[in-house]
């Protein structure tokens, strides 16, 4: 990022977005002093004066490239500063993000929310609106420690700042065995749930790896299980669910196990949303395109970059 950039985007951050100092810093990747002298310097240059010199935060030549190579719906590339830490760079995207993405999501639709690092970063982004739409949990609980960046706690809050019904998955996402995964497929809660997930209109998801996610963070499947995906080609993995190169469910003891939405049923909910940052993501993004799981993407300059590498 050049300097008449840092200027630009601490100026958009401190003025127009109401951000504080501190929060400006660790977003432009400059010391807190250094802040105060770049909006000195905005004022002096003309940059703020009773508005703001605009900051464009989209980079939309890799916008159109990419919407032209994978052929997706929608695509929003957030430019973000050379080096900032991966949860700075999910703030920073979704940020930016939030208030584009809001308009894709229809007034009254049905809307499937899964968990993760870059989707909490999103939901507290998010602005309120008055959308009525009905939220449902996407995936079960990963353990019984409650995160705030589980589909539960995210889907509540989405459907808190926009008015809607919630609709909660009450069960593990990691059943102990297929029997009791066949128990508690019959229990009518659970049919519910899944029969609403199959008629959702849209689904907002993140995107994991096999080295980095929420499952393996909070050590889900064990080693064994990363072992088993690993065998099996694993790339990618989204609600908890591990898939090849093509996008297609790795055949693991775990895949009858877990409570969630299943890859077929996101395969065809009409838009599905992927959140996600970095450039370790691209492989996994790139397979998840390839078997149609997601549809728009939201991401940085650095995963669209490596991802366009990749095609």
């Amino acid at each position: 990022m050049s300097f008449k950039e840092q200027i630009h985007l601490a100026a958009r951050l401190y003025y127009a977005d109401g951000l504080g100092q501190a929060e400006v810093a660790k977003l432009v990747r400059v010391s807190q002093a250094k802040v105060s002298r770049l909006l000195s310097l905005a004022k002096e240059k003309g940059i703020v004066r009773i508005t703001v010199a605009d900051y464009e935060p989209r980079d939309k030549k890799l916008e159109k490239e990419m919407l032209a190579r994978f052929g997706l719906r929608h695509v929003i590339v957030i430019r973000t500063g050379n080096g900032l830490p991966a949860g700075e760079t999910r703030r920073m995207v979704a940020h930016f993000s939030a208030s584009i993405l809001e308009k894709l999501i229809p007034q009254g639709c049905s809307l499937a929310i899964g968990g993760g690092r870059s989707l909490e970063a999103l939901v507290r982004a998010l602005p309120s609106a008055k959308k009525d739409v009905m939220v449902i949990q996407a995936m079960g609980g990963a353990d019984s420690n409650v995160a705030s960046y589980d589909a539960h706690e995210l889907s509540q809050m989405v459907a808190e700042k926009w008015g809607g019904h919630f609709f909660m998955f009450n069960a593990p996402a990691l059943l102990p065995d297929k029997r009791t995964m066949e128990v508690f497929s019959k229990l009518g809660q659970i049919r519910m749930i899944r029969d609403k997930l199959r008629k959702a209109d849209v689904a907002i998801v993140g995107v994991g790896t096999l080295e980095d996610s929420v499952f393996v963070e909070r050590n889900i499947f064990g080693k064994e299980g990363l072992d088993q995906f690993r065998k099996c080609g694993a790339v990618g993995e989204i609600c908890g669910r591990y898939f090849n190169n093509k996008g297609r469910e790795c055949a693991t003891s775990f895949r009858d196990r877990l409570i969630g939405i299943s890859l077929e049923t996101l395969r065809r909910i009409p838009e599905v949303i992927a959140v996600t940052s970095g450039e370790d993501r691209a492989p996994a993004l790139a397979a998840a395109i390839r078997g149609k799981l997601v549809k728009s993407v939201v991401l940085d300059v650095a995963g669209a970059r490596a991802l366009l590498a990749l095609a």
